[in-house]
């Protein structure tokens, strides 16, 4: 199963590609779409939509796994991340992908095992779990390789779940 994991951004986006193996996560690829600040928001938003297109396309994953916005002051941000958001959700719709959101706290809780757990200390089990030899940068990158490895474990939870319930 490939999965890809966007932490929603405005200015950047970070996405992250990983194959589900059995009981391994294996990076696929991994970056950032980047735009160009006093850029008209409408360009901005098309950039970003256009940018998860191309990357669907490219590496066709199964599913989607976003990040749940979170923010407690900056109410401008919040809304032009929200519309940036927007965009993933209809490209990755368009593809007729399953989405999937997870709140910061539950992506700390799969990596981490502690839903209050420092950035720096989920930047560092993502780097663990996926064997690369550093944490990926910016910060947002790593952010979607978490999201990412967050859903392969919930997913894998939720299908054994399901399988037991049917029986």
């Amino acid at each position: 199963m490939r999965i890809l994991g966007i932490d929603p951004g405005i200015a950047i986006v970070g996405f992250g590609f990983i194959d589900k193996q059995g009981s391994k996560c294996v990076p696929v690829q991994y970056g950032c779409i980047q735009t160009e600040a006093h850029t008209p928001e409408e360009e901005r938003l098309l950039h970003v939509y256009e940018g998860i297109v191309q990357l669907i396309d490219k590496y066709k994953p199964d599913a989607v796994a976003l990040e749940k916005l979170f923010f407690n002051r900056n109410v401008t941000t919040a809304m032009t991340v929200s519309q940036a958001r927007g965009v993933m959700v209809l490209a990755a719709t368009q593809k007729g992908l399953p989405i999937a959101e997870y709140t910061p706290m539950q992506v700390k809780q799969a990596i981490v095992g502690y839903g209050k757990a420092e950035k720096k200390q989920v930047q560092e089990m993502t780097r663990m779990f996926l064997k690369l030899q550093a944490i990926p940068k910016p910060d947002d990158v790593a952010d979607a390789l978490a999201v990412a490895i967050c859903h392969a474990h919930s997913y894998t939870l939720n299908s054994k779940l399901n399988e037991v319930l049917r029986k």
